[in-house]
C-alpha cells in the first residue's frame, strides 16, 4: 500500500491484500511477517530505509495453529484497519486458505497493534 502523509486521509490508511506463499520445502508455518519500506520523495534527494532487515522492527503474526506444509501454495488474505478504540491502534485481519496433502486449513486470525 502506498500513501503520501501530506494528503493521506484516515480511511484510506485501511486496506487489504491479496497474495499466495509458494511453500518451497516441507516444513512448518508457524507465523507470518511483514515489514515496512519507507521511502522519503519530496527531498531534494530521495532517501528512504526498510524494516524488511531489521528484527525487531517486523511484524509477526503468529498463527493460532501451525501448518504442515509440504511444497504447496498458501493463500493470505490481509486487512488493516484502524482500531475502534483509539486512533492510534490498528487491527488487522490475516485470512489463511491451504489445502496441502497433509492437511487443510481455511482460518481467520485477528491482531491488534497497540
Amino acid at each position: 500500500q502506498e500513501v503520501d502523509i501530506y494528503t493521506v486521509k484516515t480511511e484510506e490508511l485501511a486496506f487489504t491484500s491479496a497474495f499466495c506463499l509458494q511453500i518451497q520445502r516441507n516444513d512448518y508455518i508457524h507465523a507470518l511477517v511483514t515489514y515496512f519500506n519507507i521511502e522519503f520523495t519530496k527531498c531534494h534527494k530521495k532517501m528512504g530505509f526498510s524494516t524488511g532487515n531489521l528484527y525487531f522492527f517486523k511484524s509477526h503474526f503468529y498463527c493460532y495453529q501451525y501448518i504442515s506444509a509440504t511444497g504447496t501454495e498458501l493463500m493470505v488474505l490481509h486487512t488493516c484497519y484502524d482500531s475502534i478504540f483509539s486512533q492510534r491502534d490498528l487491527d488487522f485481519t490475516v485470512d489463511l486458505d491451504f489445502k496441502g496433502q497433509l492437511c487443510e486449513m481455511s482460518v481467520s486470525n485477528d491482531y491488534k497493534m497497540r
